[in-house]
């Protein structure tokens, strides 16, 4: 069975563009080193919860949008051994150090690993 990692950030409104090129570069790391899918979503119909919410998660500002994404590997050993290989690039590193800061505030994303339960 596949293997999905799912992220959700927030994104000022503003780096719209700076955040698609930069998912597209790691995107591309990922695929490389062994993702067969990767998924970034730019969010436009994501409503306020009564209990919580995806805004709420990752404390989205005003003038930030929800981003929702995911990756898929053929297993959960394929995913562990391509973030290994990708920190260690120095394409990432230089993505990640320098004049490039990222996009959005890394402290507020929240992700984690699934294993598939249900693909119909």
């Amino acid at each position: 069975m596949q293997y999905v990692e799912g992220f959700v950030l927030a994104v000022p409104a503003g780096n719209r563009e700076i955040f698609r090129r930069h998912a597209a570069e790691a995107a591309a790391l990922f695929r490389e080193f062994g993702a067969t899918r990767v998924v970034e979503c730019w969010g436009d119909d994501v409503p306020d919860g009564k209990v919580t919410d995806f805004r709420g998660a990752v404390k989205a500002e005003a003038g930030e949008v929800v981003v929702f994404s995911w990756m898929e590997f053929p297993s959960k050993a394929a995913r562990d051994t391509a973030h290994a290989r990708v920190m260690a690039d120095p394409r990432m590193k230089a993505m990640m150090e320098g004049g490039n800061p990222m996009p959005f505030d890394g402290r507020r994303m929240i992700h984690g690993g699934f294993s598939t339960l249900v693909d119909a």
